[in-house]
């Protein structure tokens, strides 16, 4: 795993891809910075970091595209395949390099809240807090990208997906508001989001009766409870989609509060996309 590391890290500031993706991070992020903390002396950092969330929705497939997918398309993916080293490691290897990636910006980001104690009292605590949620934020885009990556040999295909479903998690709160709320339409709604589980499931596992097994239970259950109990419907779309919203969970770390549930949270969505990526890379092995 340490040879796959290493191997990662290297590439991302030989091929220049680390760097730029380095420089345009805290370019932007130092603007904001010496716009919202210096000029209008703001003494908190999170409210430049609130400010720039979007950001990380711009530049994380830039990272994760290649990951995998420039694998899948030279072949190369076949002498990781064969190599005396497992997938759970190779993968590991390949997450905690982009991970280390992004984490050389947010190091570089701790500098700043002392910057801001040069020119009087700054909150460093909620600054210090709205920095490790960013890194958790980036950390939990870098898993789902990192497994998109594994679903093509195409980077622009994976870069483009990435950033698809990135924006859709930054603004799906927004969006949650803009849904219908009656009790028929939350079922539809419900329906789609079973048949789209069943395709992430074909596309991981390939297996036809597993597939159709999760969209049927998913749109029968859907149905049962709207025909037994709507009133389970009431405000259901808006719940899930505020549950899921990754930007969301990082408002409690901008404000000072290490929230439990959103340190677990993001945890749990890289646990399960880089567990997802091991059993697709897997399930090419067992092919």
């Amino acid at each position: 795993m340490g040879a796959i590391y290493k191997k990662e890290l290297k590439s991302y500031f030989t091929s220049m891809i680390g760097c730029v993706f380095l420089a345009i991070l805290l370019i932007i992020i130092s603007i904001y910075f010496f716009v919202v903390n210096l000029l209008n002396m703001v003494a908190d950092f999170s409210t430049a970091l609130n400010a720039i969330t979007f950001v990380v929705v711009l530049l994380i497939p830039i990272i994760t595209m290649r990951i995998i997918a420039e694998e899948n398309r030279q072949k190369t993916d076949q002498l990781l395949l064969t190599a005396p080293v497992s997938v759970t490691k190779i993968v590991i290897g390949k997450y905690l390099a982009l991970i280390t990636l992004y984490g050389i910006a947010m190091l570089v980001l701790c500098v700043y809240p002392l910057i801001m104690t040069m020119y009087g009292e700054a909150q460093l605590a909620q600054s210090y807090s709205s920095i490790f949620g960013f890194f958790l934020m980036g950390g939990a885009y870098i898993s789902i990208g990192l497994f998109i990556s594994s679903l093509t040999e195409s980077q622009v295909i994976a870069a483009v997906i990435s950033f698809v479903v990135m924006i859709f998690t930054y603004l799906m709160s927004s969006l949650a508001q803009l849904l219908p709320s009656d009790h028929f339409s939350v079922c539809i709604i419900m329906c789609m989001i079973a048949l789209i589980l069943a395709v992430i499931v074909h596309m991981m596992l390939r297996s036809a009766y597993l597939t159709a097994g999760v969209a049927v239970l998913g749109v029968a259950a859907s149905i049962i409870v709207y025909l037994v109990k709507p009133s389970l419907y009431d405000g259901l779309i808006v719940n899930i989609m505020s549950w899921f919203s990754v930007v969301a969970r990082f408002s409690s770390f901008s404000l000072g509060i290490m929230d439990i549930s959103s340190l677990v949270y993001y945890l749990s969505v890289m646990f399960v996309f880089v567990f997802f990526t091991i059993l697709k890379i897997k399930k090419k092995r067992w092919s």
